[in-house]
């Protein structure tokens, strides 16, 4: 039986279909894009046509690789084709803090479409492959296709909001309501993109990642881990995590999916 029923039964990446009915071919390494912008705008096939004529480059990446740097000068914008992979700032004494995590679909940096220096890392979580597209080919085409440019900027959006909700789930939620918050997003986002089935989802960082995601030391991860496990709210057989009491997880976690603006009117 699936753990989660409202996250079951609905369209997984090998068929990769657009709002609107039309199929994007799965082979398509740029298909995945195409679909995370449709989540929140309208998209023409011809503009999904000149998305996927798109010169890129594909690319392996191991864990931990560095896709941009602080202080780069970026001269292509790197779209997540498998694999996780992160956003993350470093203090001056090399603390680390998690600032976003991306699933297969998601640019990694498109604000730097309009921004010339990185001001932040973005790291691959795990093994990943990756396409690269030209920031100068990527941003003529936002301007001269409108329908283009409002997806993008819609996607920046999100992500701004997203970011919001993580500075409220680090500064003022307890060490059980901020990880349940975590778990809780990070299944609808999978979601989104076909990553969730019966079972749950395998839950790709270590105790230690979580906690520079979460503001948490990872002894307190791990504490925290157990505690929502003895409750019932989680089940885990290694990294996989399913929900048997969802809707008391979600409780804990104070969580609305207002913020990923999943019903975001497309006109």
């Amino acid at each position: 039986m699936c753990s989660r029923p409202d996250l079951c039964g609905r369209t997984h990446l090998n068929d990769v279909l657009t709002d609107h009915g039309a199929v994007i071919s799965p082979l398509a390494p740029l298909a995945l894009m195409v679909r995370k912008l449709e989540t929140h705008a309208v998209l023409h096939e011809a503009d999904r046509r000149a998305l996927l004529a798109l010169p890129y480059t594909l690319r392996t990446y191991e864990p931990s690789s560095y896709l941009v740097r602080e202080g780069d000068a970026p001269e292509q914008c790197a779209v997540l084709l498998s694999g996780f992979a992160y956003r993350q700032k470093l203090t001056g004494s090399g603390m680390r803090q998690i600032v976003s995590l991306h699933v297969p679909g998601e640019a990694l940096d498109f604000q730097h479409l309009f921004l010339d220096v990185a001001d932040h890392n973005v790291q691959t979580l795990t093994r990943a492959d990756v396409a690269t597209i030209s920031r100068t080919a990527l941003r003529d085409l936002a301007r001269t296709r409108a329908s283009i440019g409002n997806a993008i900027f819609v996607n920046t959006l999100v992500e701004a909001s997203i970011f919001r909700e993580w500075i409220l789930n680090i500064g003022r939620r307890d060490a059980r309501s901020r990880l349940a918050h975590f778990l809780c997003e990070f299944a609808i986002r999978l979601d989104m993109q076909g990553l969730v089935d019966e079972t749950g989802y395998e839950l790709p960082m270590s105790q230690e990642q979580l906690g520079d995601a979460l503001g948490l030391t990872a002894v307190h991860v791990n504490r925290t881990i157990k505690s929502l496990e003895a409750d019932g709210l989680i089940s885990r057989n290694r990294r996989r995590i399913s929900f048997p009491r969802w809707d008391a997880l979600r409780e804990l976690a104070d969580f609305s999916s207002r913020y990923l603006h999943l019903s975001q009117q497309k006109s």
